[in-house]
């Protein structure tokens, strides 16, 4: 089977980059593309924030060109809703890092299946991709919430994915990983789903390696649980600890999607597959004993603008060693609470609900100064901004306290250095504002987690 890919909400092309090992520091452009071993036939990232500009898109296309469909048009930078699915290339390997949103649908007419999603919801996409092209595979990422959301419902999102998945004649495999956990340079915790035809080699396959038609119910428990411990898609690339096959919950999906969306709960655990329509989840732990990477390693060594650097002024309001605030008695002035101290200081402030009622919040402390010897924290869009969640670090040249640089956080997500720098817009290179250069690394997955997996997704290919 040739290894050909369609990729969804493809942001900078962190499953390309994955896919294909493009690991150097040298750029990669659509002239050296012969060198993919997985071939992308079709791409589309559409971001509907940016008005004026698509910076997300002109990156992947500076380094990777574009892809037309059927009908020679480009439509790789076209809102997927609105892409006609049955232009889209033929392709063996669906994947893409998809929005987490709410995937309630509601009972109509309006398609073939009686549901419909609720406007903006970009599962239901993803599912019309699968029905028209139907996908020997797929592998989607997304944040780990998404097995327990929504709050008021327990598991309903994700048993709605699985169901669309059965309705579509796929089984599925999951597991949520923290890149950290297996070496890797970010404490970055995210769901992968691994779905894969019925009637392939590989379904096949693992229905004889893990006998699955065994009717006996304590010898098919075993086998559902060695299937996610060992004979799996993502055991092979990620080992787990030994996990009791007693502890396995098993559910049934209900037949129709606008029931399960209706009443269906769940609590499902970070592992899990789904074959049939029927739901074996229990929760694993990461077994791993080699290198750890961390934030230090990743750093900059080498002279840092100073745009980067934090002023004293920003940094503390009072003595470095206070690393708490009580503002229960009376509010700080403005110019000590923008500080970085503040911020990321613990805090007591007053506040009052909607109902009148006065209360006093309480924040704990984090570090300020986060650690050489340890992976760096989840890096979310809001990096470099001032905001608590944002890395600062004290920098190896100078031993001064900065932000991140645009490289670092290409690093954190285990891409080229300089990947986001430069954007092809309508033929002209442009750079990336920093600001826009960290946005896209807070949105992006880990490449190394998909280069992890790629040796197992290659094997699985070759016996189609």
């Amino acid at each position: 089977m040739e290894k050909t890919v369609c990729e969804l909400f493809a942001g900078v092309g962190g499953f390309r980059c994955g896919l294909n090992h493009i690991d150097k520091s040298e750029k990669y452009s659509p002239d050296n593309i012969e060198k993919e071993e997985w071939e992308t036939v079709w791409y589309n990232q559409w971001e509907p924030a940016e008005k004026t500009t698509q910076y997300a898109h002109d990156c992947y296309k500076y380094h990777f060109g574009t892809c037309l469909d059927i009908n020679g048009k480009d439509t790789t930078n076209v809102n997927i809703e609105d892409v006609d699915k049955t232009t889209i290339p033929d392709f063996n390997l669906l994947v893409g890092g998809f929005p987490c949103q709410d995937y309630s649908v509601a009972s109509t007419l309006a398609t073939s299946k009686g549901l419909e999603g609720e406007k903006g919801i970009l599962w239901w996409s993803i599912r019309e991709v699968l029905e028209e092209k139907e996908p020997p595979f797929v592998l989607l990422e997304n944040v780990d919430r998404l097995i327990k959301s929504p709050a008021s419902q327990r598991g309903r999102d994700f048993g709605i994915i699985l169901a669309c998945f059965r309705d579509e004649g796929y089984s599925v495999e999951w597991r949520v990983i923290n890149a950290a956990e297996y070496g890797y340079q970010q404490r970055r915790r995210r769901i992968f789903i691994f779905a894969y035809k019925n009637d392939t080699n590989y379904y096949k396959k693992i229905s004889q390696d893990i006998e699955f038609d065994n009717k006996d119910d304590e010898l098919h428990r075993k086998s559902m649980a060695k299937l996610i411990s060992e004979k799996g898609f993502f055991a092979k690339a990620f080992p787990i600890n030994t996990i009791d096959s007693d502890k396995l919950k098993i559910k049934e999906l209900p037949k129709g999607i606008g029931e399960l969306s209706d009443s269906f709960e769940f609590l499902f655990e970070n592992a899990g597959i789904m074959r049939d329509g029927v739901v074996y989840s229990i929760k694993t732990t990461s077994k791993f004993n080699g290198k750890q990477i961390t934030l230090g390693d990743v750093m900059d060594k080498d002279n840092v603008d100073e745009s980067y650097f934090i002023s004293d002024k920003m940094l503390y309001y009072t003595n470095p060693e206070v690393t708490h605030s009580d503002e229960s008695l009376g509010k700080l002035p403005k110019e000590k609470r923008q500080t970085w101290q503040y911020l990321k200081g613990a805090k007591k402030l007053p506040r009052k609900a909607k109902n009148g009622h006065e209360y006093i919040f309480s924040e704990g402390a984090i570090p300020m100064i986060d650690a050489y010897d340890k992976p760096a924290r989840t890096m979310l869009t809001s990096e470099g901004s001032f905001s608590r969640t944002t890395h600062i670090v004290k920098d190896k040249q100078t031993g001064k306290i900065r932000l991140l640089t645009a490289e670092e956080t290409e690093r954190i997500q285990g891409f080229p250095t300089g990947h986001t720098r430069n954007c092809d817009v309508k033929g002209e290179v442009v750079e990336m504002p920093i600001k826009k250069r960290r946005f896209m690394m807070g949105n992006a997955l880990v490449v190394n987690i998909i280069e992890q997996m790629e040796p197992i997704l290659n094997q699985i290919i070759t016996i189609e």
